[in-house]
């Protein structure tokens, strides 16, 4: 298999170009690692008329691949802006990372690795206009890199290299398990005869849409018939005095028929509910006899306290 591995900085030291590399030579006999750097690709910007000779060189490349591997670095907990704004160019007039298996890497002098960086990664990925399918369940966050190589470049702790070797022997049976699967869809398809035009494909994305559209996202009830909730699970009230109320038998499907119980109503005793200030609770008391109206008491505000 061949799969492209983008540098995500245009800078010109990096351990994240370090570990790419690494795994160019470590994995050659597994599959063709093209490290790829992004430093000559402009900032992108809508006022282009056509999109940069740079950015099309790195789509071709990435079209002819099995796969792409991002090595990232992390800048204030998210990806570098050189890394984003090539993944702008890659998701505006030509989109070679849809539908792409996509490894995440990353080194970083910190502890946590490339954590952060490599969630927002993931999210931006999936992004319409992107839509790639980026390995789950395997992520290799290298941290304290500037100690993690030795002077030939290599990784040092082996434990490093073990976890390393089973992301990329995981990334190797995703890409493979999703290429037999576009070839199984598109065999289908030939096979149905079904077109796979342009018109097609927004007739059925319209037909999704049209579908979402007919659903109540605020209470997830839908729309799409005019029945209530008891017509809709077969619940038939009659609010008389004798009323008789069935609810559908789950194993059959009958109605159980219920009389509804008379009930007797009892006139509660005459109560005065008063409101304790202090706890907010109410208390029931019966009601108090008349007394003398008094004076009312100076309260001390400062303390509280009454000088009646």
């Amino acid at each position: 298999m061949k799969f492209i591995a983008i540098v995500g900085t245009n800078a010109t030291k990096s351990y994240n170009r370090k570990l790419l590399q690494f795994m160019s030579s470590h994995f050659a006999t597994q599959a063709q690692i093209e490290v790829t750097e992004i430093k000559d690709i402009p900032l992108f910007c809508e006022d282009y008329e056509q999109t940069p000779q740079s950015v099309l060189d790195l789509a071709q490349k990435i079209e002819a691949s099995d796969g792409v591997i991002f090595g990232t670095p992390e800048y204030d907990h998210d990806i570098p802006a050189a890394l984003k704004s090539v993944i702008e160019w890659l998701s505006w007039k030509v989109h070679p990372l849809t539908k792409r298996p996509v490894m995440i890497v990353g080194a970083s002098l910190g502890n946590l690795g490339t954590v952060q960086a490599q969630e927002s990664l993931r999210r931006i990925l999936d992004s319409p206009g992107l839509g790639s399918f980026v390995l789950p369940g395997f992520q290799f966050l290298l941290g304290r890199a500037e100690n993690a190589f030795d002077e030939k470049g290599c990784l040092i702790d082996q434990g490093t290299i073990s976890w390393l070797e089973q992301c990329f022997n995981g990334f190797i049976h995703y890409a493979t398990a999703l290429e037999k699967l576009q070839h199984a869809q598109q065999a289908q398809a030939k096979n149905e005869h079904i077109p796979t035009t342009p018109a097609l494909k927004q007739q059925e994305a319209k037909s999704a849409l049209q579908a979402l559209d007919r659903i109540d996202t605020t209470t997830g009830a839908s729309e799409t018939a005019d029945m209530s909730f008891e017509e809709a699970n077969g619940i038939n009230f009659v609010l008389d005095d004798d009323t008789e109320f069935s609810f559908p038998d789950e194993q059959t499907g009958a109605s159980e028929t219920a009389t509804k119980p008379e009930t007797v109503t009892e006139e509660p005793p005459s109560l005065i509910y008063t409101e304790d200030a202090l706890t907010s609770a109410s208390e029931s008391t019966p009601a108090p006899k008349e007394e003398p109206v008094l004076a009312p008491a100076q309260v001390d505000t400062t303390t509280g306290a009454s000088e009646g």
